[in-house]
């Protein structure tokens, strides 16, 4: 198991640094904010990083992938982070395209994975019912009806939910809520009658939805994979997914480090740089050394979703492990950002309050803390 990049993969980041930097840094998310834009990104962008190639990553070539690997996805989302730029990249590829790929038949893959892929439509996962996130706990019912199945009920918190060209629903097909068995995946197309699609406004004014599925029905063709067996290439997306956003915490965490160092080193106070007080040296010091094991822990998650012979609890605990890390440092070193910039780290002029904001969402997405630990725990 390797914990580093390889030299195709640092090539990536290198052209995802320059890219971003270049066509989507701070102010573009700044600007998006301002405008009340619903997508929550520039429709150009994501067609520009399809055309580099990003949608293709972690498909393999028979599909028109590039075969690199969720390690191939990592730099992409460092950088991601780094300038707070959005694109619907976690949304239709790593968790919607990845289901449609591990669970979906030749039909649903040659229709939709292709057309992801492409860029030519959008994918969105519909798994949360509440605040906080716990996949086993759905209740939304799927219901055998006629040749088909009727949905029931609501989904909350949908990245990217609104624009998408359909859903992937995880419901209830058998069991109770608390059963990991008994779930099932259904592809719902966005004109779907009975489904109903409103905003989720978050503080980081980025695209959320809620989906309301009143008696909606679909044919036998939108069930994705065998019914009520969804669980297991749920958790595989899952972990893509939570290590996608432990990369881009750390990138977001790394690049307020660096921007509250260069702060240190310039802003004098009593006619001294306030970097030369003995104790903000010592908090940046602790800062350093939670960064250095976040990116332990991240390339040690990246690789364990590449090997295929792993042991899945020993891949849970690393994924948890990555995503729980990355999390407590990007917001302890937010918060430490916004202190050791004094008066101004709490205004909107300044680019840590949008770091924060982003930081506090990512981190709650797909597992907070306390899941991750718990998580952690039960896979020992």
């Amino acid at each position: 198991m390797s914990l580093r990049y390889s030299d195709e993969q640092r090539l990536l980041a290198d052209s995802a640094r320059d890219f971003l930097a270049a066509r989507s840094p701070v102010s573009a998310q700044r600007r998006l904010r301002d405008e009340a834009v619903a997508l929550g990104f520039e429709p150009q962008l994501w067609r520009d990083a399809v055309e580099l190639g990003w949608s293709a990553i972690p498909f393999p070539e028979e599909f028109g992938g590039l075969d690199f690997g969720c390690k191939g996805l990592g730099p992409i989302f460092e950088s991601m982070g780094r300038n707070l730029s959005a694109t619907p990249l976690l949304s239709s590829v790593v968790l919607g395209g990845s289901l449609v790929h591990l669970a979906g038949d030749s039909t649903q893959q040659t229709h939709w994975l292709q057309a992801v892929i492409g860029g030519e439509r959008r994918l969105a996962l519909a798994v949360d019912e509440r605040a906080r996130h716990d996949p086993s706990r759905i209740a939304l019912e799927a219901k055998v009806e006629g040749q088909g199945y009727r949905l029931h009920g609501d989904k909350f918190w949908v990245v990217d939910g609104l624009g998408a060209d359909a859903y992937v629903v995880v419901a209830r097909t058998s069991g109770q809520p608390g059963d990991t068995q008994g779930l099932s995946l259904f592809l719902v197309p966005a004109d779907t009658q009975g489904l109903t699609v409103s905003a989720l406004p978050l503080i980081d004014s980025r695209n959320s939805a809620r989906l309301q599925l009143d008696r909606v029905q679909v044919g036998s063709e939108a069930l994705l994979g065998t019914l009520d067996e969804g669980w297991t290439a749920l958790e595989t997306v899952l972990d893509r997914g939570r290590t996608c956003l432990a990369a881009e915490l750390l990138g977001m965490a790394e690049q307020l480090f660096e921007t509250t160092l260069e702060y240190l080193k310039t802003r004098v106070q009593f006619d001294t740089a306030i970097g030369t007080f003995q104790v903000l040296q010592h908090r940046a010091a602790q800062m350093y050394i939670d960064l250095a094991l976040s990116r332990s822990a991240l390339m040690a998650a990246l690789a364990a979703l590449d090997e295929t012979d792993i042991d899945a609890g020993v891949r849970a605990r690393l994924v948890s492990l990555a995503k729980w890390k990355a999390g407590d440092t990007a917001i302890n070193v937010a918060n430490e950002a916004v202190q050791m910039h004094g008066g101004i780290g709490v205004t909107d002029e300044l680019d840590v309050g949008l770091y924060l904001k982003h930081v506090r969402v990512a981190q709650s997405c797909l597992g907070d803390r306390d899941f991750h630990c718990e998580r952690y725990s039960a896979n020992a």
